[in-house]
């Protein structure tokens, strides 16, 4: 008789602990897996799908206006957000389905329960003790609103995918790509849009020069752009809601949504009754084998605040599943990992920034490229498209690509895959692109910025 009622059991089915459980079943282990929510975790529920579903819907307003420079008269559109929301939940559960026999399908048991460690194999859920060999955490993260006088007046992302209506005037407080997506998001779709950030510049950790792009770009699709601005405090009033901001200034709105951060979701996870080591925010500490300092436990994805993007969770839970249970290690390589901000325009981005590239190769060489992409020249569109390489001057390896354009996430991962393969300038140099297109811009750029 076994020691243990499963060989691995998984706390959270988001996208990694989804991907190691399945894979686990896959390769023999015994697999439980306990979720209190919904299946999919953050990125299928309130995150990556319906985000960019909402994404798309705010872009028809701009298409709309562009079509009348081709020869197009388009009637008077409406729009009608619980229609919007509607089909984006019959979509999402449809989603939840999926993901729900992927793991069926697999062998894996599911517990619609929140579960939480007991001991070092054993987990409460369901009302009962249950036990395991390994238990791995995959619980994801969580939105932080900071306290100050009147937070309990703002919503996160959490709460924007169910507002009853689309507000008229929003707030949109933080400089993440959470921040800046959905400050695109309803002003596309019509409201009266303000992006308050307390620093001096958006999107921290991505290249300067595509930060400063997107900062001139954005105000032009009539978003009220408010850099080293913070909220003091938020109170009701007749109008809706009144924010006071550290600098003097106020503004009325009828919803204010923060959008500061995420903190590992692992308050009441019985963590600390293991003994496992955590970060301050509440991040699991794992080594490379994504294992704790408690043997039998293990975490991957967002829940330990290292490379929070959907797809490495994904890789993460992958890696483990054949660790443990496969044949071979397939270690996940977290260079050159593409990254896109929906934002409106788009910005995409793979390997270092220019700040980065300096400070690990030493001396490189610039590209640089913004320009009126050919859609424009007859839409009416003042929109401006940004292209840059970084190359290593050593080895002449093309070591960052970042665009701020259409369309933008599209491009960069199949620039990622070249990168990946270790492309040279000279490789897209003698590249032939594809005409006309605004992507043949990173095969054409010959002149270094001085």
């Amino acid at each position: 008789m076994p020691q243990y009622d499963y060989d691995l059991f998984v706390i959270g089915a988001g996208s990694g602990g989804v991907r190691a459980a399945r894979m686990s079943a896959g390769l023999g282990a015994r697999v439980g897996v306990a979720e209190d929510r919904y299946m999919g975790g953050t990125c299928v529920n309130v995150g990556c799908v319906p985000k960019k579903m909402l994404v798309y819907a705010s872009h028809f307003r701009d298409e709309f206006e562009d079509a009348a420079g081709f020869g197009w008269t388009v009637k008077p559109e409406s729009f009608d957000w619980s229609k919007l929301i509607a089909n984006k939940d019959k979509e999402i559960g449809r989603l939840n389905g999926i993901y729900e026999s992927l793991l069926t399908n697999a062998g894996a048991d599911i517990f619609n329960a929140r579960a939480t460690l007991t001991d070092p194999h054993t987990v409460a859920v369901d009302g009962r003790s249950v036990t395991a060999e390994r238990i791995l955490v995959a619980v994801g993260g969580w939105p932080y609103v900071p306290e100050f006088p009147g937070n309990e007046h703002a919503i996160t992302s959490n709460e924007a995918f169910f507002l009853p209506e689309l507000p008229r005037r929003v707030l949109v407080v933080g400089g993440g790509y959470v921040a800046v997506e959905f400050a695109g998001i309803f002003n596309g779709l019509g409201s009266d849009v303000t992006l308050a950030y307390r620093g001096p510049l958006f999107l921290r950790g991505f290249d300067d020069d595509a930060r400063e792009f997107l900062a001139r770009e954005i105000p032009k699709k009539g978003v009220d752009v408010r850099f080293e601005t913070d909220v003091a405090a938020i109170t009701k009033s007749s109008g809706g809601l009144a924010v006071e901001f550290d600098n003097g200034t106020s503004l009325e709105c009828d919803v204010v949504m923060y959008a500061t951060g995420r903190r590992p979701f692992t308050e009441n996870l019985g963590l600390e009754a293991c003994g496992v080591k955590q970060r301050d925010n509440g991040a699991i500490i794992v080594n490379e084998r994504y294992a704790t300092n408690v043997e039998s436990i293990y975490a991957i994805g967002d829940v330990t605040d290292r490379v929070n993007l959907t797809p490495v969770a994904l890789a993460e839970g992958m890696s483990l599943a054949w660790d443990l249970y496969g044949e071979d290690d397939k270690d996940v390589d977290y260079e050159f990992i593409p990254s896109a901000v929906f934002s409106q325009p788009n910005l995409g981005s793979v390997g270092y920034t220019e700040t980065e590239a300096r400070d690990n190769f030493g001396d490189i060489t610039v590209y640089k490229s913004s320009f009126t992409a050919l859609k424009h020249t007859i839409s009416g569109s003042d929109e401006k498209t940004m292209m840059k390489l970084i190359v290593d001057d050593a080895s002449d390896r093309v070591i960052g690509v970042h665009m701020v354009g259409p369309d933008a996430g599209e491009t960069i991962q199949g620039i990622a895959i070249a990168l990946k393969a270790g492309a040279t300038k000279a490789v897209f140099d003698r590249t032939i692109g594809i005409h006309p297109t605004a992507a043949e811009e990173f095969v054409t750029m010959r002149e270094p910025v001085g």
